[in-house]
């Protein structure tokens, strides 16, 4: 099949655009009538659903949830809604996506099997727990715990970026404003300070040095960094032995890895609560897990939980022999097989721990602001005493 671009006109008259696989022409202008479109124009693209690829937005996804949980609990068939979102959606992506599922569906397939092959915009876990709802006939609330999950999860992340953005921010704009100083500003007191001969102390003559190795190699050094990036990675996206081993140092970080565990955690728990909710088997819950922790240290301990489960412990003891599991989610797993609501059990300790990384998060970043205060006034203050004291030599000898 080719992939065509199109501009169509809807029932309501107005232009419609998208991307649609179709044998030829003319199967395109029968797919899009199946639409209720009426084509204009069409061209193939040489790009298959260039617009389409990627995850989509977690807001989109949360918003085609919301929406399809609402019209489908109403008791609208399952086509008419996807059909109504269809129409009503504006982000370009999600339409094309969402005609491809209509056109599937109407091709036989079911929900679930019409988002597996969106795997780039929908991951596993969103179509394991779409097939479940299915089977159970509760789509309605899987679809409202993936609406919940899936703002959850944006919350984290709003998060991490809070916490990453202004030490970045503040570090980038210090290092270029460094950067300029020692390639014009320096070499030119440097050349004021040898013409007058005035002895220059020893941290004088230590940022001279940096400024000539800088001023004399910075393409050498930029590129050494970007180079040095670009290789590790590639390196922790091919290579197994070293994504491990930087999983394992996030994990070890003194201060930022304590935070970066309790999301990983977090993200873990409620996606096994809401899977175990919906009626998924442990075994499965646990496998899909393991492709979407976001960390090969914790995928190789659920790799490990699988196995001792196949082999006939119960959920507490593998997770407990694996050693990774902090007590608290042990002990919380432990209560919810006695009282026979493990999901409830893991529901409460992802909120825990997403309360913890909004706490943690608030009071790393103001320990950072501080400490970058510091580096900062650390690195200005070295560098005035540097070029402040040969100054003043001069001025004093000027004076005699």
């Amino acid at each position: 099949m080719a992939i065509f671009a199109y501009k169509a006109m809807n029932a309501a008259g107005s232009l419609v655009r998208g991307e649609v696989d179709a044998l030829n022409a003319v199967d395109l202008e029968m797919r899009l009538k199946r639409m209720d479109l009426d084509l204009i124009t069409s061209k193939a693209s040489r790009n298959p659903l260039g617009r389409t690829r990627g995850r989509l937005p977690v807001r989109e996804r949360s918003l085609f949830c919301f929406h399809l949980e609402q019209l489908t609990r109403a008791g609208v068939p399952l086509i008419d809604s996807l059909t109504d979102l269809r129409d009503s959606t504006e982000h370009p992506r999600m339409h094309a996506v969402i005609a491809s599922l209509v056109e599937s569906i109407e091709g036989g397939r079911s929900l679930s099997q019409a988002l597996a092959e969106h795997s780039d915009a929908f991951d596993s876990v969103f179509c394991a727990l779409i097939r479940a709802g299915e089977t159970s006939g509760n789509l309605p609330d899987v679809l409202k715990e993936l609406n919940e999950a899936l703002k959850r999860e944006d919350e984290l992340a709003s998060f991490v970026r809070k916490l990453a953005v202004y030490p970045s921010f503040v570090l980038t704009i210090t290092l270029v404003a460094v950067f300029v100083a020692m390639i014009y500003v320096v070499p030119e007191l440097a050349k004021l300070f040898r013409s007058t001969g005035v002895e220059l102390p020893f941290q004088t003559k230590l940022l001279m040095w940096v400024s000539s190795v800088i001023t004399h190699y910075w393409p050498l050094i930029i590129g050494t960094l970007v180079g040095s990036i670009i290789t590790l990675s590639t390196l922790i996206r091919t290579h197994p032995a070293v994504t491990l081993r930087w999983d394992r140092f996030k994990l070890a970080l003194p201060i930022i890895g304590s935070v970066y565990r309790k999301i990983v955690l977090s993200r873990f728990a409620n996606l096994f609560a809401m899977m175990y909710a919906s009626g998924i088997p442990i075994i499965d819950t646990i496998r899909v897990a393991q492709d979407v922790v976001g960390n090969r240290v914790m995928r190789d301990a659920l790799e490990r939980v699988e196995q001792l489960i196949a082999e006939g412990h119960n959920v507490t003891a593998a997770f407990s022999a694996v050693g990774l599991f902090p007590p608290l989610v042990v002990r919380m797993l432990r209560v919810g097989e006695h009282t026979g609501s493990l999901d409830q059990a893991l529901h409460n300790v992802g909120y825990f721990y997403e309360r913890d990384v909004r706490e943690s998060t608030a009071n790393l970043q103001v320990s950072m602001e501080v400490l970058l205060m510091a580096l900062l006034g650390g690195l200005i203050l070295w560098i005035a005493i540097s070029v402040l004291g040969p100054v003043y030599d001069i001025i004093t000898k000027m004076k005699i």
